[in-house]
C-alpha cells in the first residue's frame, strides 16, 4: 500500500530545490543533474511509514481486516443500481429539481467557458484595462452572501419550487441575453455577476432538495447520474454550437443560442409549476367541500 507515495515525491522535489540553490557547481557540469537524480530516487523510494502502516490500519479500532471480500457480480451491481436509479427518479420532486440541476449546470458551463471570448470581442484587451478576474471574485463573493441569505427566506419549496425556478431561468436568460447585446463591458460584467448570483443561489437550493428527498447511500447515485447528463449535454451543445465541425457559430450568436436555452427552461418549469400549483389548490378545495357537504 503505497499511501506516502505522493509525500515522498514533495520531498524529494524540495530536496532537489535545495540543491539547486546550493550547489556551486556550474550548470553545465555533470555532476548536478547526476546528483539531483540521485537525491530524487532517493526520497522517492524513501518510505519510512510503510513497515507502520499495516499493523496501524489492522487495529480494531480502524474496522478492516487482511481478508479480501469476493467480487460481486457485475451484473447484480448493474441490477440494483438500476433499481436504486428507478426509485430516486419516481419521486416528481426529485426528478423536477434533477432536471432543472442538468439543464442549467450545462447552461452555466457553457456560458462561463466562453464569456472571455465574448469580453474580448465586447471590448479588447489590447485597447483597454479589464477587469476580468475582479469581475469573477466579486461574483463569486456576493454568490456566497446571497446563498448565506436564502437560509433566512421562508418558503414552501415544495409548492412554489418549480415557478421560482421557471423565473430565475427567466432571469438567467435575461441576463445572458443582455451581456450578449447590450455592447458594453461594464453592462457585461453587471449581466455576468447578476447571473453566477441567480444560479449559484438556486444550484445550492436544488441540492438540499435533492438531498431531502434521497437516503445517504443514494447521494453519489443521483449527484452522479445529473452531473453526467449536464457534462453530455454540454458536449453535444458544444458540437454543435461551437466546434467546427459543427455550425462554429460567432461567440454573440452562441450566446444568444445560450440565453434563448434558459429562457426554454423557464418556459417548461413555468407549464410544469403552473400543473403543480393548480392540482395542490384542488386538493385544497376538495376537503373543504367534502366538510361542506357532511354539514349540509
Amino acid at each position: 500500500m503505497d499511501v506516502s507515495g505522493p509525500v515522498s515525491r514533495r520531498a524529494a522535489a524540495a530536496a532537489a530545490t535545495m540543491l539547486l540553490r546550493t550547489a556551486r557547481v556550474p550548470r553545465e557540469c555533470w555532476f548536478l543533474p547526476t546528483a539531483l537524480l540521485c537525491a530524487y530516487g532517493f526520497f522517492a523510494s524513501l518510505r519510512p511509514s510503510e513497515p507502520f502502516l499495516t499493523p496501524y490500519l489492522l487495529e480494531p479500532s480502524k474496522n478492516l481486516t487482511e481478508r479480501q471480500e469476493p467480487k460481486r457480480d457485475r451484473l447484480l451491481v448493474l441490477k440494483v443500481l438500476w433499481k436504486d436509479f428507478l426509485i430516486c427518479y419516481s419521486s416528481r420532486p426529485l426528478l423536477c429539481w434533477s432536471v432543472w440541476w442538468a439543464l442549467s449546470t450545462c447552461g452555466y458551463f457553457q456560458v462561463i467557458n466562453y464569456t472571455q471570448g465574448l469580453w474580448e470581442t465586447v471590448m479588447p484587451s489590447r485597447h483597454a484595462a479589464i477587469y476580468n478576474g475582479g469581475v469573477e471574485a466579486v461574483s463569486t463573493l456576493l454568490g456566497a452572501i446571497a446563498v448565506f441569505a436564502i437560509g433566512y427566506i421562508k418558503l414552501s419549496w415544495s409548492t412554489w419550487g418549480e415557478m421560482m425556478l421557471s423565473l430565475c431561468s427567466l432571469l438567467i436568460a435575461a441576463a445572458v441575453y443582455i451581456m450578449d447585446t447590450v455592447g458594453n463591458i461594464w453592462a457585461c460584467y453587471a449581466s455576468y455577476v447578476v447571473f453566477r448570483i441567480i444560479y449559484m443561489l438556486l444550484i445550492t437550493i436544488a441540492t438540499f432538495q435533492i438531498a431531502a428527498n434521497l437516503s445517504m447511500e443514494r447521494y453519489a447515485l443521483v449527484f452522479g447520474v445529473n452531473t453526467f447528463i449536464a457534462l453530455a449535454l454540454q458536449t453535444v451543445l458544444t458540437l454543435i454550437v461551437v466546434d467546427a465541425s459543427g455550425l462554429g457559430l460567432e461567440i454573440t450568436i452562441q450566446f444568444l443560442i445560450y440565453a434563448s436555452y434558459f429562457a426554454l427552461i423557464a418556459v417548461v418549469f413555468l407549464i410544469g409549476g403552473a400543473v403543480s400549483v393548480a392540482k395542490k389548490c384542488r386538493k385544497l378545495e376538495d376537503p373543504e367541500s367534502s366538510s361542506q357537504v357532511t354539514t349540509s
